[in-house]
Formats: structure tokens, C-alpha cells, sequence
């Protein structure tokens, strides 16, 4: 039986795109079971996820019935399950290195993730150069976004942040799209990481899923009033 990955809109969830590329990038094979988002009480969303994880929220890793949640928790079940995808780097402390990014971007970045919503099929350029002029804290968010990334560039050498595409990549893909969608303003460097992310097929596909969803959620949708 294969994986299950249950995630929600491909346009606004940044935490089920997190899995789903790094299943779809690394060849992990899994059937995708998207739900549309509906917070209310008693939702169809709510029912159905609620279903499968105590926590109510998505994504939701199934493997043969057993559920595991959490972006964190997820990678590492890959991990384990499939030891030669290259979800973490060979080296232990590269590995180390790769989970402190993905737990950083897992708890940390506040004001970027308030501010810039992820909206992968809106262009919010105005939004993002007044957000910027705004908010000291979504600067700062960025600034330490470019550190850490050249820091890993530089040590790996590239293309992606520990050379091949891995979890940490996956993590910061969603930052990616909300750097292109709010034109957040990055050096050269950063801007050519984003383009290879974004170009990574796995990612490239739920971009191309997104973009044809067609789906307008207006409590995801802080800045405009039509899709």
C-alpha cells in the first residue's frame, strides 16, 4: 500500500507543501489526498482530518493506516523508511546542520510568516514594498534568511542548500514563493537560490498544481478580495 500525504490547498499551505515536494523531488512514491480548506466547526475539513490526526491539522503522513503528523516528524519517518533517498546529508554534522535549519524555519520567522501569507498564485509586489517599509521584524526575518542560506551555499558548494536537494530545501520552498510573490527585496545570490528551488521539478509541480486550483479562500487571503 502506498503513502498517503493529506494536505490542503496547494496555493495557501505552506505546511503540506513542505512533504509533498520533498516526497515528489526525492522519488518517494505516495498518493495525494488534498482537502479544501474550511476551518469552521464541524467542516468537512475538520471532520476529515480529524479523522486521521489527533491535532486536527494537516499535513498527514499515512502509512498503511498509521498516521504521522508534523512537517518535523514526517521528514524524519521518510528518513527512516527510506534511507537512501537523501532526505538529510550523508554527513552527521551536515545532518546536524540540516535539522537546525528546518527547525528554525519550523519555529522561528514570525513577522514573515504574519506578514506574507502564502500566495503562490497572487503577485503582491505594493503589498511586500509596504510590508517592508513597515515591518523592522520582516527585514530582520529576511536578513537572517539570507545569512543562513549563504552560510549553507557556501559550505556546500550548491546547487541546493547541502548540495543536493534535501529537506531543508523543502522547508524553505514556501519562503521561496512568498519572496517572488510579495518581490521581497533579496541580493542576487538569494534570488538565484529561489529560481533553482522553484525550478526543482517536485517543487515546480505543486507550483503548477497551484496555480491551476482556481480556488479563492477569502479568510487566506489578507490583501485582496478576488482571486
Amino acid at each position: 500500500m502506498a503513502l498517503q500525504l493529506v494536505i490542503g490547498n496547494k496555493n495557501y499551505s505552506s505546511w503540506s507543501m513542505r512533504p509533498w515536494v520533498l516526497m515528489r523531488q526525492l522519488g518517494i512514491d505516495f498518493q495525494e489526498r488534498k482537502l479544501r480548506f474550511d476551518f469552521a466547526e464541524g467542516s468537512d475539513f475538520r471532520r476529515e482530518v480529524a479523522a486521521v490526526s489527533p491535532a486536527g491539522l494537516v499535513p498527514v503522513l499515512l502509512d498503511e493506516g498509521f498516521a504521522v503528523w508534523d512537517t518535523l516528524a514526517i521528514a524524519e519517518y521518510l528518513a527512516e523508511r527510506f534511507p537512501q533517498a537523501g532526505v538529510w546529508p550523508a554527513d552527521a554534522k551536515q545532518r546536524a546542520r540540516a535539522r537546525s535549519l528546518c527547525a528554525e524555519m519550523h519555529g522561528g520567522f514570525g513577522a514573515l510568516r504574519q506578514h506574507c501569507a502564502m500566495n503562490i498564485e497572487a503577485a503582491l509586489p505594493d503589498v511586500g514594498q509596504r510590508l517592508w517599509a513597515e515591518q523592522p521584524a520582516l527585514q530582520r526575518d529576511v536578513a537572517r534568511l539570507e545569512s543562513m542560506w549563504a552560510e549553507a551555499l557556501d559550505a556546500s558548494g550548491g546547487p541546493f542548500l547541502f548540495g543536493e536537494f534535501g529537506a531543508a530545501d523543502a522547508f524553505y520552498a514556501p519562503v521561496c514563493t512568498r519572496i517572488v510573490s510579495y518581490a521581497l527585496p533579496v541580493s542576487d545570490a538569494t534570488r538565484a537560490y529561489v529560481r533553482r528551488v522553484l525550478a526543482a521539478p517536485g517543487v515546480a509541480a505543486w507550483i503548477a498544481d497551484a496555480l491551476a486550483e482556481a480556488d479563492y479562500i477569502a479568510d487566506e487571503e489578507p490583501y485582496r478580495s478576488a482571486r
